[in-house]
């Protein structure tokens, strides 16, 4: 009796499901057709895409030539002209192009052959030096209208027991400096049996700086005699 309850409800379903599957697929095509199609688009700008690591290298259009036409580094007023914004993405720029010019010079170091253009990794290290002027020069102004402190975190000069003066940043305690005996440690002062050795320590210094000096005549009178036409050029 059992075996005849389940094969007449298998019965049954067959029907069911003969009946409505091709409904079911219908109504899917037909919504798979009615579906529209958004054509891909691209919100952020991204540069050309290259295989491999051609990027680390220069166009091929320059290769084997001795000379390579290029700009002028940036100017500070050039650059005080732009958005941070701008800035930003002309980092990144000069950084690609850095690490260009960086392995075409040790390419050309590895054939024992002169780097065409070298002038050109000079003038990317100084736009970027300038622009690292033109960033700083912006933070130390809103700084200074936001707190009022010319220096990124306030301080002052102090002596250290070993009387040099040394600039002493200010920074946060979790205590009061009374009670910090970490803080208490430190000796911002020297005692008088130090100012011999500070005098000592001024005459070494002035020592160096005379033997740099004669050093550097020498070295000017040799290549004098050595080269007598650079006397006339001077």
């Amino acid at each position: 009796m059992a075996a005849a309850a389940a094969a007449a409800l298998c019965c049954r379903f067959s029907r069911v499901l003969r009946w409505t599957s091709p409904r079911i697929f219908d109504d899917l095509h037909w919504n798979v057709c009615k579906t529209k199609v958004f054509l891909p688009s691209i919100s952020l700008h991204t540069s050309l895409p290259r295989n491999g690591l051609e990027e680390f290298f220069d166009d091929p259009k320059n290769w084997g030539k001795a000379e390579v036409k290029s700009g002028d580094a940036w100017t500070v007023e050039q650059l005080r002209g732009k958005s941070s914004e701008d800035l930003h993405k002309l980092w990144y720029v000069l950084l690609k192009e850095r690490n260009m010019l960086l392995t075409l010079e040790q390419e050309a170091k590895r054939q024992r052959l002169p780097m065409p253009s070298p002038e050109r990794l000079e003038k990317v290290k100084d736009s970027m030096e300038r622009m690292d002027l033109v960033i700083q020069e912006r933070e130390d102004a809103l700084r200074l209208l936001q707190t009022g402190q010319e220096n990124e975190r306030p301080g002052e000069w102090r002596y250290d027991f070993l009387g040099r003066l040394i600039w002493y940043t200010f920074r946060e305690w979790p205590i009061p400096w009374h009670l910090n005996a970490r803080h208490n440690r430190k000796r911002f002062f020297y005692l008088p049996n130090v100012k011999p050795f500070i005098r000592l320590r001024l005459e070494k210094y002035l020592r160096r700086q005379a033997q740099k000096k004669s050093l550097q005549k020498k070295k000017e009178k040799l290549l004098l005699e050595k080269f007598p036409h650079l006397r006339k050029q001077s």
